[in-house]
């Protein structure tokens, strides 16, 4: 027994060792695991808390919302048949002279006390007589006071007092999330509110217009709608409502409305000068491709090919040349050829534009006086030019 005697300090002390770490260190002896951090989230703020009714919200815009009923005389198409002596005989003589009407239906917004309705190009386009019908029941034969099919939008005027205009926000503040009303006479059924929120802004590239920057919502929009008010959940106009996508002919979530900002800017236009003002360089341009890219020596894709200028215009006599590259426009990069065209299109006429351009390996600056773009559907066939190719991309 005495052998074994020196063993019995060391193991107790041995023990007490083991016990105190588990005592004071016990992560030391706890099993790893892998960490993961996850974000709780604290208490509702109240000003992510909305309202439980935005009825006050369309209170303050809805009167200021129209109907619009069109009518457009269309000629028969047995005209000649009955005008065919041998034929006309055989029918009532007055029935060569009837015509159909065609009636449709859109709606507007009053943006001003004086009578200046908005509403989409594409809702009066050919009509020979168009009625407004307000929400307190009056009624008015509206006159065109212009229209601008480059951005769908019209404006009209009636003759009525005490006029309820709605009040305006700028678009340029919009987010995605924020809440949307849409405010409009679907299918003919009457004033009628749907609600969503902003799904995109600044979309284009879609084929609808020339210069789109359109609002995306999930708001329904329906056939009648068009022309209609897009409000904030405050009431006040974001935007005018003018398309849908759709493979049903209905609402599936995506709608589209013009900005504030470019509905202000183009009734303005219209009211005080009979057209649109726009900027214009007169070039065309394509975007540039990997292939292009790697052929002109330059690093990436950003920039626009210079296809076609148009004699004696701004760009002609800057001293722009077919095949020079675009690379930035007032001191921005050229990000894609629609972005491009729409910030040209923004410039006041007389406005000197700095230019930046990629030829023959090297960076050149210039400057280019931005003229009032041409007001013919068509600018090629008034203005010649000195064309590279066929390219069909809208000339800035």
């Amino acid at each position: 027994m005495q052998r074994f005697a020196f063993l019995v300090w060391p193991t107790l002390s041995g023990i007490l060792a083991a016990v105190a770490l588990l005592i004071y260190l016990p992560d030391m002896f706890a099993p790893q695991t892998s960490t993961v951090q996850i974000r709780q989230a604290g208490a509702p703020s109240s000003k992510v808390l909305g309202p439980y009714s935005y009825a006050d919200a369309v209170d303050h815009a809805a009167s200021s919302v129209v109907n619009i009923y069109t009518r457009t005389v269309i000629p028969s198409t047995n005209q000649q048949i009955y005008n065919d002596p041998n034929i006309r005989k055989y029918y009532d003589a007055k029935a060569g002279h009837k015509e159909r009407i065609q009636s449709s239906l859109g709606s507007g917004v009053i943006l001003s006390p004086e009578g200046y309705i908005a509403t989409n190009n594409h809702v009066i386009s050919g009509a020979d007589s168009i009625v407004v019908a307000l929400q307190d029941g009056r009624e008015a034969t509206a006159t065109v006071v212009g229209n601008d099919p480059d951005t769908d939008l019209a404006v009209l005027k009636i003759n009525l007092t005490d006029l309820p205009s709605i009040t305006v926000s700028s678009s340029a503040n919009l987010r995605v999330g924020d809440v949307a009303l849409a405010i409009g006479n679907p299918f003919g059924v009457g004033q009628t509110v749907t609600m969503g929120i902003i799904s995109a802004t600044g979309r284009n590239q879609l084929g609808l217009n020339t210069y789109e920057d359109f609002i995306q919502t999930d708001a329904a929009i329906n056939p009648g709608n068009s022309g209609g008010a897009l409000i904030n959940a405050e009431g006040n106009l974001i935007g005018i409502n003018t398309a849908i996508f759709t493979r049903s002919g209905g609402s599936q979530g995506i709608g589209f409305a013009i900005p504030s900002d470019q509905a202000q800017q183009v009734m303005q236009d219209l009211i005080e000068h009979g057209r649109v003002i726009r900027g214009w360089v007169g070039v065309e341009a394509q975007e540039i491709t990997p292939g292009l890219a790697e052929s002109f020596g330059l690093k990436d894709t950003k920039g626009l090919i210079i296809a076609g200028i148009f004699r004696d215009g701004p760009a002609h006599q800057a001293g722009l040349l077919p095949g020079d590259i675009l690379l930035e426009i007032n001191g921005k990069k050229i990000v894609n050829s629609f972005n491009s065209m729409y910030s040209v299109a923004r410039m006041v006429p007389g406005t000197v534009l700095p230019v930046k351009v990629w030829r023959n390996g090297e960076v050149i600056e210039l400057e280019v006086t931005v003229a009032e773009r041409p007001a013919i559907e068509n600018p090629i066939k008034e203005i010649p030019a000195e064309k590279t190719d066929n390219s069909e991309t809208p000339t800035p």
